[in-house]
């Protein structure tokens, strides 16, 4: 009998760059922090030492500077993900990632890979810092939001926001309008569409399957919302997509 075949998560996804690494230590979860928080100041004085400088890198090439790269790319990945988790979309998160580990692959010196990893924490630190200048949630609205991320793989319903945030429907509604501009639903709609577009650019996953992974109803369902949003259908946009990169 053939074995079934794995059901994918967009959680697989969102986790596809460093899922097999060690977690950080506390000195780089706070460095982690210092770009989410968009702490510009206390950012640049994380980096007076150069990257290419720093111990403690574990052994992933044989090759010094592709071990490097290698650290680099992990670096960016975990980047990625505390941007996300504080309202970054995934298409700018992973638009950058894609960005600068292009960029680290193309480099030919260890200070040259240093100025990569530098240029990148100062760009995402910048737009985490613009975003909490622009809006920053309140707890609760925070929580409704995490919740949002952590669940776009399954059908999310008023009740469970409720529960999580302990507000009434009429309260947590109007409070989440207010703070984000956006209905409960749109956001999670938004979301939904925004991490499908990020899927069909940047993985093979089939079309179905990314359909699947965020629990849309139905493909049909899934197309003709995404075809409603940006006039394409998932084929027609991951098509475009390939060409514009």
């Amino acid at each position: 009998m053939p074995q079934a075949k794995k059901k994918i998560s967009y959680q697989e996804f969102l986790h596809r760059e460093y899922e097999s690494f060690h977690a950080p230590l506390e000195p780089e979860i706070d460095f982690y922090e210092t770009i989410r928080t968009g702490n510009l100041p206390k950012l640049k004085t994380l980096l007076k030492e150069p990257f290419h400088q720093k111990e403690g890198f574990g052994t992933l090439s044989r090759d010094s500077l592709q071990n490097l790269k290698y650290h680099l790319t992990i670096t960016v990945a975990l980047v990625a993900r505390y941007c996300i988790s504080s309202g970054m979309s995934l298409a700018e998160a992973y638009s950058l990632s894609d960005y600068y580990i292009r960029q680290a692959d193309e480099a030919s010196t260890p200070s040259e890979i240093s100025d990569i990893h530098d240029d990148m924490c100062l760009a995402y630190t910048s737009l985490m810092a613009h975003a909490s200048e622009v809006r920053v949630p309140s707890k609760v609205i925070s929580i409704a939001i995490n919740y949002i991320y952590e669940h776009l793989h399954t059908r999310i319903t008023m009740d469970v926001l409720c529960r999580v945030t302990n507000l009434s429907p009429s309260h947590l509604s109007r409070r989440f309008k207010n703070e984000t501009g956006y209905s409960i639903s749109k956001y999670i709609l938004n979301k939904k569409l925004e991490t499908a577009k990020a899927m069909l650019v940047s993985s093979d996953y089939s079309i179905a399957e990314i359909s699947a992974s965020l629990a849309f109803p139905s493909q049909s369902y899934f197309t003709n919302l995404l075809k409603k949003d940006c006039g394409l259908t998932p084929k027609q946009f991951r098509d475009q997509a390939g060409i514009l990169l």
